[in-house]
């Protein structure tokens, strides 16, 4: 399975929205000059996290983006189905019943193995997915990488950040 650029993207703006105080938000231009992507491939992609509850949008010129949830309630599931949509990976199409002399129909009618094992496999990454939040995937700043992340993303909040009303 091969997961889509956009999944990266977004988890990552959701864990540094997450070091955001109450009252904060970030652009989508800041968010896509932080990693050095596309901005309106990111925008498109925060704007699905909003629909899906997990981003704010806040609007107007000291608008931008900020959770939605505290982050020990945001899953990577909820953020690779906000990005990548509900449909399982595997999609069977009955390749078995094309071709020259196919089989009766009859014996289509239960899903065949390829189906019930490809299905089944989703089924535990997405339960694995669904165990892990945003919150346990933050770095200890106390770690030489968490103080090395914490000195990069404190130093570029406090430029780009902008100040709104605190969450309802």
């Amino acid at each position: 399975m091969k997961l889509g650029e956009g999944v990266e993207q977004a988890i990552h703006s959701v864990l540094l929205l997450a070091g955001l105080p109450v009252d904060g938000v970030l652009p989508a231009s800041a968010l896509a000059e932080y990693f050095g992507v596309s901005s309106s491939y990111l925008l498109k992609h925060l704007q699905a996290l909003a629909g899906a509850g997990l981003l704010l949008s806040v609007p107007g010129p000291k608008g931008g983006y900020r959770l939605a949830r505290e982050p020990a309630h945001i899953s990577l599931l909820e953020i690779v189905l906000a990005i990548e949509g509900p449909e399982p990976a595997f999609r069977c199409s009955e390749i078995r019943q094309r071709g020259p002399s196919p089989i009766a129909q009859h014996f289509h009618k239960a899903p065949c193995g390829v189906t019930v094992a490809m299905l089944r496999a989703e089924k535990a990454y997405r339960a694995e997915l669904e165990k892990i939040s945003i919150a346990a995937l933050s770095v200890d700043p106390r770690s030489a990488l968490g103080a090395a992340l914490k000195s990069r993303s404190c130093e570029f909040l406090e430029t780009h950040q902008r100040r709104t009303l605190p969450r309802a």
